[in-house]
């Protein structure tokens, strides 16, 4: 699914009006019925509802929302937040309609399933509707709050008395729906301008805004739910956006096929480069998540004197014991026999997990890479861990990093965090977070690699400046060993024939769904990297 910014959704917006001629009033009331739906289904019984609008586009939603439930039978009270006379277009015409169904206009009760109309920041009658005292008792005894004040044309922080309405709407209990995005919050950065609504949940119209998946965008909308309204698919491929939102349906369908005439070998091989002394847990869960997610077969290339320990731990898993250190992790001159059995088998190359960073691995990552490339051996790699800091090392200027990062190939994943991401970079961690969207898609495109930004939310940069951003996943991911299986997930469908951009998207998808089913099986806390381990079959 595409993700816009503000521009975009208003391109596609004015270009469905003006150029297929659907007129804005259709859009607005066809916006209204589809969030209509949503309050049904997910809060079937509150019957005081309390919606709060803008002279805006959102607010006439809003006013179309509150016309509809109260015909529906719902008690709504409509507060407008700016004085009548500065609604102009669709919204105009929306509230006056409304004025026109209701008996009475402020603050006196009509009967149940009636609507009533507040102007809560005009003059009127000394400044009684636009005292806090004069509208925030019929506030406090709706059942859901519905926040249409700014939409995506908000424009600066948002200050005075309609910040004054924001802070009081968030101080109630009383659960908040946001209609396209919270009030108050950028829609392109998720940065909240000024006050902002905190929501329990956000029906976004059309489709996903950048700000509503990144943090602190994401938190402050809630459960966020996407309505389709009618944009023509031609007008909004027409726009050339370049973000996507990860979707059940297009994990679904890029998933590799199981013939039933199929074997071992019809599902490709992963060489998983990984372990060290004290770090043998992240070479075993990548490799046997390779195996997890499909892989036809997996070989662990690890110091000779972990083979023992490893064997036991990973029945399904052959082991390549190598060279190692006197440090027990594996020596450059391991690198000949990585290449060698790679080739031969056709492997793809899982390097990284517990590596360590002792000069001499460090020095056969370095290796592998330029080999590969100087060799014309063709072999992708996923790259993580002590991988990625091997390729980041000390030693190496910027030139040097960006000459090992340039040979790696478009066929490489690179899934760093946000410190090895800042290692890579030589850029603050600050810097990477205040936009993940564009941090990916800036170092995948000029290194030519595809990069998995992981953090909350993931974000995968392609080569060619596409964008994706992870919808699965939950705080309890949040502990060791969790980038190690993520490794072995991508490698795994990478072997199976996934292409490397579409592998890193579906793995981190899987991953997170995994996370998310042993969450609901344990619970956040204590989650730990093999619960999720055990959850990938069930994933698929």
């Amino acid at each position: 699914m595409k993700v816009v910014t503000a521009a975009e959704m208003r391109h596609i917006d004015q270009d469905t009006i003006e150029g297929i001629g659907i007129p804005g009033i259709v859009l607005m009331e066809t916006a209204g019925s589809a969030i209509v739906r949503a309050i049904e289904r997910h809060y079937p019984a509150c019957q005081r509802i309390g919606i709060f609008a803008g002279k805006g586009n959102n607010g006439g939603d809003g006013i179309v929302i509150a016309r509809q439930l109260a015909h529906a039978g719902r008690d709504v009270h409509l507060f407008l937040v700016s004085p009548v006379e500065s609604f102009t277009g669709e919204a105009h015409i929306n509230l006056q309609i409304a004025k026109r169904l209701t008996a009475s206009f402020g603050l006196q009760a009509p009967p149940k399933g009636r609507l009533r109309i507040t102007e809560i920041l005009s003059e009127k009658e000394g400044g009684k509707e636009g005292s806090v005292e004069g509208w925030k008792h019929w506030m406090a005894n709706c059942e859901l709050l519905v926040d249409a004040i700014f939409g995506t044309g908000l424009r600066g922080a948002v200050r005075g008395a309609i910040a004054t309405v924001i802070n009081d709407i968030n101080s109630l209990r009383t659960p908040i729906l946001s209609i396209d995005l919270p009030s108050g919050l950028d829609a392109d950065t998720g940065n909240p301008l000024g006050a902002c609504v905190r929501a329990e949940r956000t029906v976004t119209i059309g489709l996903p805004k950048r700000g509503l998946l990144v943090h602190p965008g994401a938190e402050l909308a809630g459960h966020l739910e996407v309505v389709d309204i009618g944009f023509p698919q031609q007008v909004v491929d027409s726009q050339n956006i370049k973000v996507n939102w990860t979707t059940a349906a297009q994990a679904t369908e890029w998933i590799p096929p199981r013939p039933p005439a199929s074997h071992k070998g019809s599902y490709g091989r992963v060489l998983v480069v990984a372990g060290s002394t004290g770090m043998t847990g992240a070479a075993a869960l990548a490799s046997e998540a390779a195996l997890r997610a499909g892989a036809g077969l997996v070989t662990l290339a690890t110091p000779k004197h972990l083979n023992a320990i490893l064997e036991s731990l990973l029945p399904e898993v052959m082991t390549l014991p190598l060279p190692e250190t006197a440090a027990g992790s594996l020596a450059e001159s391991a690198t000949s026999a990585i290449l060698e059995f790679a080739e031969k088998t056709k492997s793809v190359l899982a390097i990284g997990p517990g590596l360590s960073q002792h000069s001499e691995t460090v020095a056969l990552v370095h290796r592998l890479v330029r080999e590969n490339r100087e060799q014309g051996l063709g072999l992708r790699m996923v790259v993580d861990a002590d991988g990625l800091n091997a390729l980041a090392h000390a030693t190496l200027g910027e030139a040097a990093i960006r000459r090992l990062l340039l040979q790696l190939g478009k066929e490489a994943v690179l899934t760093p965090h946000p410190g090895e991401m800042a290692r890579l970079t030589n850029t603050p961690v600050s810097t990477l977070e205040a936009d993940r969207i564009r941090t990916a898609q800036q170092f995948a495109n000029e290194h030519g690699v595809t990069l998995v930004f992981k953090g909350a939310p993931t974000v995968i940069g392609h080569p060619n400046g596409d964008v994706w951003v992870n919808s699965t996943g939950n705080p309890g991911m949040a502990t060791g060993g969790m980038g190690d299986v993520l490794t072995g997930i991508i490698a795994g469908l990478m072997a199976q024939g996934v292409p490397s951009e579409r592998a890193a998207v579906l793995g981190v998808y899987l991953h997170g769904l995994a996370g998310d089913i042993a969450a609901e099986a344990v619970g956040m806390h204590g989650l730990i990297a093999s619960d999720v381990l055990k959850a990938v079959p069930q994933v698929f």
